[in-house]
């Protein structure tokens, strides 16, 4: 009975299939002026303009408000986040949600690019 269950499981993913339910996120954080100091940072944002923000840009499979829970409970978290987090930015990034798993691995990439430029200070997945 078992069995059956999975097989009929399995059958309906194929009918169905999830598409587009990944998510760019885009995070807020403020960095201390000895981040500077670092050269990984310095390294990624030669063109950073003095006053803008600082953004960490990542994707998801799950719902960004979740995602952001879990870097502030240290769950897969990246160091900048996990320290220095501030806000979800859903103005950056809600237009393009959700979408398919391709297209938020190009974005997340895209959007770093198009923030970079702007003169924002920007950690990328």
């Amino acid at each position: 009975m078992a069995l059956r269950k999975k097989t009929q499981q399995k059958a309906q993913e194929k009918a169905h299939p999830r598409t587009h339910h990944y998510h760019v996120y885009v995070i807020v954080i403020e960095l201390a002026d000895t981040v500077w100091n670092e050269a990984r940072f310095q390294r990624s944002n030669p063109d950073y303009v003095l006053g803008m923000p600082f953004v960490y840009i990542g994707m998801t499979g799950i719902d960004p408000d979740v995602r952001f829970d879990k870097h502030k409970a240290g769950i897969q978290s990246n160091r900048y986040v996990r320290e220095f987090r501030l806000r979800l930015l859903p103005q950056l990034y809600e237009l393009y949600n959700p979408m398919p798993y391709e297209g938020a691995r190009e974005m997340e990439v895209e959007l770093a690019i198009d923030l970079r430029e702007a003169g924002y200070g920007v950690w990328q997945a």
